[in-house]
């Protein structure tokens, strides 16, 4: 926009603009002044125009030539109008900005040209168009479970040979830092020698728990002192050529099987070969799953109930007290009919007991979600699958509502990461054959600092109960920590989910507040308000840089937090967890002055977590 100016006053030139020209001659001299120069200085080199209209301004000074000039404003992005009044008559004043939604959040380089007797002068300055979150100070009963938060945060341990020692050399000191995750019901899921028993001889030499327990009594010893034991897969002995559950011939073997382990550390343990089993601890696993990703390990769905409903009241009959996680579905795919959607697997398992469904108790369902299982996927990619996951729980919530007795059973995430690909023969992919397999790092860099609060915040929305990191000790692909116990950034994002929205099962979280979003394309906001009154507003900026980008850094935004709805709160901090933030020591809140309105910046991929005491 172009705007005419009031003639300019007579200035003195100094300094390097303006000097006095001598000249020597017969005849006396003359002195001469160069031609004035024309300038633009500016008030701020940045401005934050909110998308919500709310107006910003900037200050122009314009000094130089007299006479008329004009001045534009170039650059401006669509949806940001504005606006220039002169302060006392000109021909200086102010610019005035006014954004709307149709402005998309981001950065932009303007520039402020005034023009006059043939001279330009501008100069730039950065406009941020900023998100805007307005939260509301009522609880939104349509999120999560009537309005609760009740999604607690948990880790994983896959245990055999290849990891069975974590907690051998220093084991205190990395129980002391997986105590200070906080997780509830940690997973343990014995697979290749964490499954102790081996053969069906008779003889003592059939059961041994070494691998197992050098991970299990730890978990035992730590955190809640509760872990979720999956029965994951089943003996050899009991598997067929293709080193999979021969049901027809084995369920009950696998069923007797599973008692054992019931009995062992929960019941004083048992008599086999002439040998006494039990654990070394007194405290019991309440918490057991039956069998892992059955539609990805050689079961059909009417097997798996078959074997559900043969396994769980063996175990039952050993511990009544037990509780259950059934299906432990491998879940991608929605609706496309192939071996990961679950509308192919989960009608048949609670389709009515009289009809072939499950009769067996049933205390949670879990299911699996990743957001790719090959690491050329972009970032984009990822994200994009953060929807399917919600409208996958929202599936299963809609399929337990068909029977009154599992109306009520919650739905647990019980395995998530961004990429479930792992190395199989000759380093290629397992996923993608053809591929060279490679770590997707995105799993503990700054991209997770994203995609984990988005996925945590969708999810509890949702509705989901837990959501399990998989797995604790791993590469920079899977771990929250690595194979010494140094934490990840994966660590960190998911110790500030579990303090900062605490929740357990038997006590549930805080309430999700009413908010509303100028952009929900690449900001994810989450805002709860505790028992005490306590707020949190959750802001993770998961915006890609390029369409091309596979673990990029992202692209900065800035929210502006509305919390006119409240009263006044008489102190704030604020937690950032991004690619700056030490992977070793990690991040430390920073005490903010609390206002109405709250501005909040990411640099790129990463969350900051703004906590308001009243």
């Amino acid at each position: 926009m172009t705007f005419m100016l009031r003639p300019l006053r007579p200035i003195l030139a100094i300094g390097s603009v303006g000097f006095m020209l001598a000249a020597g001659g017969c005849g006396g001299g003359s002195t001469s002044a160069p031609p004035a120069s024309l300038f633009v200085s500016l008030g701020n080199s940045i401005v934050v125009v909110p998308q919500d209209g709310t107006a910003a301004a900037l200050t122009v000074t314009v000094t130089g030539l007299s006479g008329s000039a004009t001045v534009a404003v170039n650059g401006l992005p669509s949806g940001v109008a504005e606006q220039f009044a002169a302060v006392n008559g000109g021909p200086s004043g102010t610019l005035t900005f006014t954004g709307s939604a149709s402005a998309a959040a981001g950065s932009y380089s303007p520039t402020v040209q005034a023009s006059l007797s043939g001279q330009t002068a501008s100069q730039s300055f950065t406009l941020v168009s900023a998100v805007v979150a307005k939260v509301g100070n009522a609880t939104d009963a349509a999120l999560g479970v009537n309005g609760v938060l009740e999604q607690f945060m948990s880790t994983s341990f896959q245990v055999a040979e290849w990891d069975g020692d974590f907690f051998g050399t220093g084991a205190t000191a990395r129980e002391t830092t997986m105590n200070a995750l906080g997780p509830q019901h940690i997973r343990l899921q014995s697979v290749s020698q964490g499954v102790a028993m081996s053969t069906n001889r008779g003889t003592a030499s059939d059961w041994d728990f070494t691998i197992l327990d050098q991970t299990v009594q730890p978990v035992l010893a730590s955190a809640d002192h509760s872990p979720e034991f999956q029965v994951a897969e089943a003996p050899a002995w009991m598997c067929n050529s293709n080193g999979q559950l021969d049901v027809t011939n084995h369920v009950n073997d696998f069923a007797d099987y599973a008692a054992n382990l019931v009995r062992y550390y929960n019941k004083g343990g048992f008599d086999w070969g002439g040998t006494h089993f039990q654990s070394a601890s007194s405290q019991p696993i309440t918490w057991w799953g039956i069998f892992n990703e059955f539609n990805g390990n050689g079961l059909t769905a009417a097997q798996y109930v078959t074997l559900y409903n043969t396994v769980v009241p063996a175990m039952l009959a050993v511990d009544p007290t037990i509780k259950l996680s059934a299906f432990e579905f491998s879940d991608y795919g929605l609706g496309t009919g192939d071996g990961g959607d679950p509308m192919k697997f989960l009608p048949t398992f609670v389709a009515p007991a009289n009809a072939g469904g499950v009769n067996a108790q049933v205390n949670i369902i879990s299911t699996h979600f990743y957001s790719s299982c090959d690491q050329t996927n972009t970032d984009v990619d990822l994200f994009s699958t953060i929807p399917q996951f919600v409208a996958n729980v929202n599936y299963f919530y809609k399929e337990l509502q068909t029977r009154s007795d599992l109306a009520s059973v919650p739905v647990w995430v019980t395995e998530n990461n961004v990429n479930a690909d792992y190395e199989g023969a000759n380093s290629m992919s397992a996923c993608n054959p053809g591929q060279v397999f490679v770590d997707d790092h995105r799993g503990t860099s700054a991209f997770f600092a994203a995609w984990r609060p988005y996925v945590f915040s969708q999810l509890g929305k949702a509705g989901n109960q837990a959501l399990y990191h998989w797995a604790y000790d791993g590469d920079q692909q899977y771990g929250e920590v690595d194979g010494s116990g140094n934490t990840y950034l994966s660590y960190w994002v998911d110790k500030a989910l579990t303090s900062i929205f605490a929740s357990t099962p038997a006590s549930p979280g805080p309430n999700i507040l009413k908010l509303s979003a100028t952009d929900t394309s690449t900001v994810e906001t989450l805002a709860t308000e505790g028992s005490n009154g306590a707020v949190t507003v959750m802001v993770a900026d998961r915006a890609v840089h390029s369409s091309t980008d596979n673990n990029g850094s992202g692209d900065p935004r800035t929210v502006v937090v509305d919390l006119s709805s409240f009263g006044s709160f008489s102190a704030a901090s604020l937690l950032t967890i991004d690619a700056a933030t030490s992977a070793s020591s990690g991040p430390a809140a920073v005490s903010v002055t609390p206002a109405s309105r709250m501005t909040i910046t990411l640099p790129g991929y990463g969350v900051a977590f703004l906590s308001l005491t009243p």
